[in-house]
């Protein structure tokens, strides 16, 4: 097993395999390829990503408390469970409502 993968072949619980660390931004990639990546993260109440914009898909799921997905200046809140695909080349921001903790996985195939 590598640094930043979790070990393959054994079970976990995807919202415990990353804490909560006050007043940060934790990311844990649960997968790294050539053709996309999974990666868990934790946002601290306050906190909050950057506006960016990706080449690829990104698909991100809410694991634990709330957050709100700007999209292209549309606005989406997403509690747990909840789902949104951010388009490639999409402007896109991440802001808390309070903690949470979110799944993100990139798909790179297909932009060749």
């Amino acid at each position: 097993m590598n640094n930043y993968e979790v070990e393959k072949s054994k079970a976990f619980i995807t919202v415990e395999i990353i804490e909560y660390v006050p007043n940060s931004v934790v990311i844990k990639t649960i997968l790294k390829k050539s053709t996309g990546n999974i990666s868990v993260m934790s946002v601290d109440s306050g906190e909050g990503l950057t506006e960016k914009t990706s080449p690829f898909d990104t698909f991100a799921q809410v694991i634990d408390g709330e957050a709100e997905v700007v999209i292209n200046k549309v606005s989406h809140i997403l509690k747990v469970g909840e789902s949104i695909v951010i388009p490639a080349h999409a402007s896109n921001l991440i802001h808390p409502n309070g903690r949470f903790k979110m799944i993100m996985t990139i798909i790179k195939s297909g932009y060749e």
